[in-house]
């Protein structure tokens, strides 16, 4: 894809590209300025360009106590889906992922968002569970890949 570039969400400036994408995607679970820098110190947070304009971000986060599996989550504007993003996003974070742990990969979908649950889907992964954040009412669906 011409112009795309990712670039880790180091900067005052990627974190803030990286939690309007999040935050468009994800409109049910909004997040701060302080959430989204909470979460840099834990996760690794990349924002993919077109140009000088932030289309797309990602998530992998480490396995954990919870689950054993690594999590890799991209997420592409809908204006820009369809061109690759998604796909750049998640290679990426596939491949940081499997530095992380053998015990497999999940990701997680807002269920509202049937494009990324197809590019899930499409990718091999399988639906594992759907759980509601407190005060939501759009399930989470969590997938793991086969």
């Amino acid at each position: 894809m011409m112009d795309l570039r990712i670039e880790p969400a180091l900067s005052e400036a990627h974190l803030a590209d990286w939690r309007t994408v999040h935050n468009t995607i994800i409109p049910t679970a909004v997040l701060s300025p302080d959430e989204v820098r909470e979460r840099a110190g834990r996760n690794r947070l990349d924002v993919a360009y077109l140009g000088e304009v932030a289309v797309g971000c990602s998530t992998v986060r480490p396995p954990d106590e919870e689950t054993a599996a690594a999590t890799v989550i991209a997420r592409t504007l809908p204006a820009f889906r369809g061109r690759g993003v998604g796909t750049a996003l998640y290679e990426r974070g596939l491949a940081h992922a499997r530095t992380l742990g053998d015990e497999g990969v999940e990701t997680v979908v807002l269920a509202s968002n049937e494009d990324g649950l197809r590019f899930a889907l499409a990718r091999g992964f399988v639906e594992v569970e759907r759980y509601v954040l407190p005060g939501d009412t759009v399930p989470f669906v969590t997938l793991r890949l086969a």
